[in-house]
């Protein structure tokens, strides 16, 4: 077969596979790593809360199984779904209500919840997140596409309070700590 033959094959093959690769309406696809939506805590977030002139409540505290850290001397307050800002808050509010007048409040996300990557990568497995993280460096960190993966979309099932969302995005989308990416196969 001689080298026209081939790239023409290659080409009618190309071709026929995004024919009968599924069409994803642009509402299903996520949207860029531009989000600018502020991170919500969930179970895992190792977070280092700092209150002022209180340096025996003040250090890091572990979010557990049930989204709830708990903090000597204060109720278990719950973190999932807040953003640290609102978390500083829930704190104040605990704190006010039996230790301290005015407290000052800070928390800081010392290690996100890892994320996690499966199907048709090199390497699928648990992996540290790492902030501002593109599919595309999962799919890095992972080892890379075998030679099977489809790369134009992956899927993505992201936690939320309703359950989890399943979305379809590209490689530019951004990764949050607690995904899972499917990396699938595609046809030829």
């Amino acid at each position: 077969m001689s080298l026209n033959k081939i790239t023409l094959v290659a080409a009618t093959l190309c071709a026929l596979a995004s024919l009968l690769a599924p069409i994803v309406p642009s509402s299903a696809v996520a949207s860029s790593s531009n989000e600018t939506a502020p991170y919500h805590l969930g179970p895992g977030d190792k977070l280092r809360i700092t209150i002022y002139e209180q340096d025996k409540l003040s250090g890091e505290y572990t979010v557990d199984d049930g989204g709830r850290i708990a903090i000597p001397l204060l109720p278990t307050v719950t973190a999932q779904g807040l953003s640290t800002r609102e978390l500083e808050g829930a704190i104040a509010g605990e704190l006010r209500k039996t230790l301290i007048r005015d407290p000052n409040v800070t928390v800081q996300v010392v290690t996100f919840r890892p994320f996690f990557i499966l199907g048709e990568v090199k390497q699928p497995g648990q992996y540290a997140f790492v902030p501002g993280m593109s599919v595309e460096t999962a799919v890095a960190i992972a080892g890379g596409f075998t030679y099977r993966a489809k790369t134009s979309t992956v899927e993505i099932s992201r936690p939320s309070t309703h359950g989890p969302q399943k979305l379809k995005v590209s490689a530019d989308s951004s990764v949050q700590p607690g995904d899972t990416i499917r990396v699938t196969g595609r046809l030829f």
